[in-house]
C-alpha cells in the first residue's frame, strides 16, 4: 500500500473513534431519564461507568483478538455490539437493569473491541509519527460528544429520549462498521518509504517487540498503567462534577454552567492531539511529567476562583491534559515494548481507565460531601499530582527480551 493508503485507513480511524466517542455525551441523557423514569440522577450515570469499566476491559479481549483475526473482524464485532447496545437501550422502559445491560455492558464491549483498532493499526502504519497519529485517532474519541451532544438533545425533545437511542444506535452502527471496513495492518516489514528512525528515536524505544506475558514481567509496563490511572483519575475527577462545580465556584445559572462544559470539553478533544504531538520532541516521559506539573497548580488554584471565565480557562487546561494521557500513552506503549504486540499490550492498560473512572469521582464526591465544598478534594488530586511526577521521570525503556 501506498503513502495515501494510509491516511485513508487514518480518516476511518478517526470517523471510528468519533462514533464511539459519543458516549461522553452521556450527560445529556441523565436528566430526561431521570424525569421520565423517576431514577436518580445517580442510578442513571451509574450507566456511564459501567460502560467505561466495560471498555477498558473489553479493549483487552480485543487486543488479543485482533492479534488472531486481524483489525478487521475485530473492529466489526465492535462496532455492530455498540450500535445494537445503544439501540436496544430504546426499550429500557422495561426497568433500569435493562440500561445497565444494553448501553452498559453490550455498549461497553463494543466500545472496547472498536477503541483498541484504530491505536493498534496506526501505530504500525505511522512509525514516523507515532504520537500524532495516535493522538488524531484518539482525538476523534474526545471530539465524538461534540458533535453527538447537540444532535442527541434536538433528538430528545422531538422525539423523546428512548427513540434517540434508536436513531443514534442505527447510526453508530453504519459510520462503525463502514469506517471499521478500512481497518488493515501493514505488509510485514512495511515502512515509509525513505524514513530512517533518528537517534532520539532509537533511544526511547525498546530493540524488540515484546510479548503480553513478557511486558506484564516488567516493571515498565505496571509503572505506564499507573501513570495512565493517575492522569485519568485527575482529570476525569473534574469531568464527573463539571456542572455543579462550576456553579459552586462561578455563582452561575444551571445554563452558564452548562455553556462551560461544552467548551472545556473541548479541551479533552484538542490535549489528545496537542499532546501527543508535543511528544514526539519532548519525549513521551518529559510529555507526562510537564502534564502533572501543570496540573499541580491547576487543581491547587480552582477552589480560590470565582469568575467564569477563569474557571473555564484552568478547567480546559485539566481536560487538555486528560486527554493527553490517552494521545501519549499508545505511543509511550510502543516505544517501549514494540508495535507487533501493541493491541493486547496496550489494551490491558486501559484497564487503569475503567478503575480510574471510580476512583477519581468518587475521591472528589466523597470529599465533596464531607466537607461541603470542593476544595478539599482539589487540594488533594495537587497533592496527588505532585507526588506523580517522579514516576515519568524515573522511567526508562525496559531491557530486550532474551
Amino acid at each position: 500500500m501506498n503513502t495515501l493508503n494510509r491516511w485513508w485507513i487514518a480518516f476511518a480511524g478517526v470517523l471510528l473513534q468519533m462514533a464511539l466517542g459519543a458516549v461522553y455525551a452521556w450527560s445529556v441523557f441523565r436528566a430526561p431519564l431521570a424525569k421520565q423514569f423517576h431514577w436518580s440522577i445517580s442510578e442513571v450515570t451509574l450507566t456511564f461507568t459501567i460502560a467505561i469499566m466495560v471498555l477498558g476491559f473489553a479493549s483487552f479481549f480485543g487486543g488479543l483478538w485482533l492479534k488472531r483475526v486481524g483489525p478487521r473482524v475485530v473492529a466489526l464485532t465492535g462496532g455492530v455490539l455498540y450500535g445494537l447496545g445503544v439501540f436496544l437501550a430504546s426499550f429500557s422502559s422495561v426497568g433500569l437493569w435493562w440500561l445497565y445491560l444494553t448501553y452498559g455492558v453490550i455498549g461497553g464491549i463494543g466500545l472496547g473491541f472498536s477503541y483498541i483498532v484504530p491505536v493498534s493499526v496506526l501505530l504500525k502504519w505511522f512509525p514516523d509519527r507515532r504520537g500524532l497519529m495516535t493522538g488524531i485517532a484518539v482525538g476523534g474519541f474526545g471530539a465524538g460528544a461534540l458533535v453527538t451532544a447537540p444532535i442527541a438533545t434536538h433528538l430528545i425533545q422531538s422525539v423523546g429520549v428512548l427513540q434517540t437511542f434508536a436513531y443514534l444506535g442505527v447510526a453508530f452502527l453504519i459510520v462503525c462498521v463502514l469506517s471499521g471496513y478500512f481497518m488493515q495492518n501493514p505488509p510485514e516489514g512495511w515502512q515509509p518509504e525513505g524514513w530512517v528512525p533518528t537517534q532520539k528515536e532509537l533511544v526511547q524505544k525498546s530493540a524488540k517487540d515484546f510479548t503480553l506475558g513478557d511486558a506484564l514481567k516488567t516493571w515498565q509496563w505496571w509503572a505506564l498503567w499507573l501513570l495512565l490511572f493517575l492522569n485519568t483519575s485527575a482529570g476525569i475527577s473534574v469531568i464527573s462534577q463539571e456542572a455543579p462545580m462550576f456553579q459552586e465556584l462561578a455563582k452561575i445559572t444551571a445554563i452558564v454552567a452548562a455553556g462551560m462544559v461544552g467548551i472545556v470539553s473541548i479541551g479533552n478533544a484538542v490535549g489528545r492531539v496537542f499532546w501527543a504531538w508535543a511528544s514526539d520532541a519532548l519525549s513521551r516521559r518529559y510529555t507526562f511529567a510537564v502534564m502533572f506539573i501543570l496540573q499541580i497548580g491547576l487543581f491547587w488554584v480552582l477552589p480560590s476562583l470565582h469568575t467564569a471565565a477563569s474557571v473555564t480557562v484552568v478547567s480546559f487546561i485539566i481536560l487538555l491534559c486528560y486527554g493527553g494521557g490517552f494521545g501519549t500513552l499508545p505511543a509511550f506503549a510502543a516505544d517501549y515494548f514494540g508495535s507487533a504486540n501493541v493491541g493486547s499490550i496496550y489494551g490491558l492498560m486501559l484497564t487503569a481507565w475503567g478503575f480510574a473512572s471510580a476512583f477519581g469521582p468518587l475521591l472528589i464526591a466523597h470529599m465533596r460531601q464531607s466537607s461541603g465544598t470542593y476544595a478539599g478534594g482539589l487540594h488533594v488530586i495537587a497533592v496527588i499530582m505532585a507526588v506523580s511526577v517522579v514516576l515519568p521521570l524515573l522511567v526508562r525503556p525496559p531491557a530486550p527480551v532474551k
